[in-house]
């Protein structure tokens, strides 16, 4: 163990070394959070991919202590991330709690599940894995009931191996919405290929074993199709005609949105959160932010 502490002090430096301390120690969490959790609360979720830690017991928005139940939809019935997973009553989000019905589907195609069925729909780090994010929050909003939420994270692209990569356009998720793009497209494989950093992501191997991976996405849904900053994550939010009720940017990499479906006849109104003096879209760590925030003014 000490000299495991040593080799760390030695390779991250004491600074670094403290605020990872500190932060097992003291987990971050949604500053809203206390305001979002009546939206959990003995209240039934849906959860698009997963388990996640973000909504763990200790985790950003830790949902999963207070909910009543949570079902969970994955892409197959084996993936990089969870190994095996088997349809039924199978998905433990509480080990003190029942466990949710597991559905092995598409995130973009819940057909089978009625309109207005959910209290709430959780999402971390999955929408940017999605050939057509439009089509799968168009889905996940219909599941929704009225005055339900949708918590959505995201990664942010200045810390993570989307850095060298543009940000996505809305325009071009539109446009994937129009095509009717479904996952197995590789529209974005030659930029992914060229633009990927390696060296922030050990788990893809070396530049061979990437593409191959890369390339059979389908079958792994590595890939990240699209690249988040914090102005698409709103502007995406916004444009399936949600109420924003939170923005917030957790260290290190995640991106939250808390959002609401109103009662049909409400108006939304995101100004606060789109605007250019928005906290907490504009008033960000990450150069794309700042940069975003120079070209609307």
């Amino acid at each position: 163990m000490i000299r495991r502490i040593y080799r760390k002090l030695s390779r991250d430096g004491i600074v670094i070394t403290l605020q990872q301390v500190c932060r097992l120690a003291f987990p971050p969490q949604l500053k809203h959070y206390r305001y979002c959790k009546p939206f959990f609360q003995s209240k039934v979720g849906l959860e698009i991919g997963g388990p996640s830690g973000v909504f763990g017991l200790r985790g950003i928005v830790p949902a999963y202590r207070v909910a009543a139940r949570i079902d969970n939809c994955n892409f197959g019935s084996h993936t990089i991330w969870e190994g095996v997973v088997s349809e039924g009553d199978t998905f433990r989000f509480n080990k003190r709690k029942a466990p949710g019905r597991q559905y092995v589907v598409e995130g973009s195609d819940l057909r089978f599940i009625e309109t207005a069925t959910y209290d709430f729909v959780l999402s971390s780090h999955c929408i940017e894995h999605l050939a057509n994010p439009l089509q799968a929050l168009s889905e996940w909003v219909r599941v929704i009931k009225e005055d339900g939420a949708l918590v959505l994270v995201a990664p942010h692209k200045e810390v993570t191996f989307d850095r060298r990569r543009p940000v996505t356009t809305l325009d071009h998720l539109i446009q994937d919405f129009n095509k009717k793009t479904d996952e197995r497209d590789m529209t974005h494989l030659e930029e992914v290929l060229k633009l990927h950093d390696l060296s922030q992501d050990p788990c893809a191997g070396d530049v061979k074993a990437f593409r191959e991976r890369s390339e059979r996405n389908f079958e792994n849904r590595c890939m990240h199709h699209h690249v988040f900053d914090t102005r698409l994550a709103v502007e995406v939010v916004h444009h399936m005609g949600l109420q924003i009720l939170a923005v917030e940017i957790i260290f290190p990499f995640h991106i939250v949105i808390v959002a609401q479906k109103l009662r049909q006849g409400q108006t939304v109104n995101n100004e606060r959160f789109r605007g250019i003096d928005s906290a907490p879209c504009w008033q960000s760590p990450y150069l794309s932010d700042q940069q975003a925030r120079r070209e609307k003014a």
